[in-house]
């Protein structure tokens, strides 16, 4: 290997893994999704130049189709006027658009030809250009989902490394024993309450209601006497339910 080649080699690799280390495979996929969309406008321009060459080029067939027509009718008018001076112009000019017309259509057959393929290109670029730019759209969504990916894998890195975890599961643990804690003090305060008192009260409230709707059921004839033996029973501590009686007792008298 010669030493030019040498040097060149070395250039580069160094400049070669420079470069490679700046290219941003995101930003150079974007980049080429808009380089191939504003290939798309320059396209449509030629193939509109191609389909206006064509365009003209059928215009300049049919003006010859017609001077055609139109020379040979004057040929055969001169021929019938016995004008053969005036028939032999028309006839040179006739053999001369005949010539023009010939290479007219030869011009139009290619640009016929030519539009054609301008549309196969195009049809076939929009085809590619659709199916590189979904492919360069779904890299760019797994490239996305990867970086998501590394940072989450970086926080569970942390957790461990940073010691994350401990700290954790000891907050969780000190939560979890100052609820207890909370708890059994609630325990205890409904305990020292004499709920029992509350019962009974609440328990006579609803004898003395029902009383009086039997009182209010009397007196508009809707019941007898007889349902008051039917009143509920309720257990009460020696003392209470000796006062209960009696106030029961003077219910009852102050109804009779």
């Amino acid at each position: 290997m010669s030493l030019w080649a040498r040097f060149k080699r070395v250039i580069r690799s160094i400049f070669g893994g420079a470069v490679s280390a700046m290219e941003d495979p995101k930003l150079i996929l974007e980049q080429n999704i808009r380089e191939m969309n504003d290939q798309v406008p320059k396209m449509n321009e030629n193939i509109a130049t191609v389909k206006a060459n064509v365009m003209l080029l059928q215009k300049e067939v049919q003006k010859r189709e017609r001077e055609v027509v139109e020379l040979t009718s004057k040929i055969k008018a001169g021929i019938q006027a016995g004008r053969d001076d005036i028939a032999q112009q028309y006839a040179l000019r006739l053999e001369k658009t005949k010539g023009e017309l010939e290479r007219t259509k030869e011009q139009l057959k290619y640009a016929s030809a030519a539009y054609d393929k301008a549309l196969q290109v195009k049809k076939t670029f929009m085809r590619e250009k659709e199916r590189k730019i979904q492919e360069a759209k779904d890299a760019l969504r797994a490239h996305e989902r990867a970086k998501w990916q590394a940072k989450v894998a970086d926080t569970l890195e942390q957790f461990e490394v940073a010691g994350m975890d401990q700290t954790h599961d000891e907050m969780i643990q000190r939560i979890n024993e100052d609820t207890a804690k909370n708890e059994a003090r609630m325990e205890l305060a409904l305990d020292s309450i004499d709920t029992q008192s509350f019962e009974i009260e609440e328990e006579a409230e609803n004898i003395r209601a029902s009383e009086l709707v039997k009182q209010f059921k009397l007196e508009m004839g809707m019941g007898d006497a007889s349902g008051a033996a039917s009143e509920p029973q309720v257990e009460l501590p020696e003392e209470e339910s000796t006062e209960a009686g009696k106030t029961l007792g003077r219910q009852r008298t102050q109804t009779d």
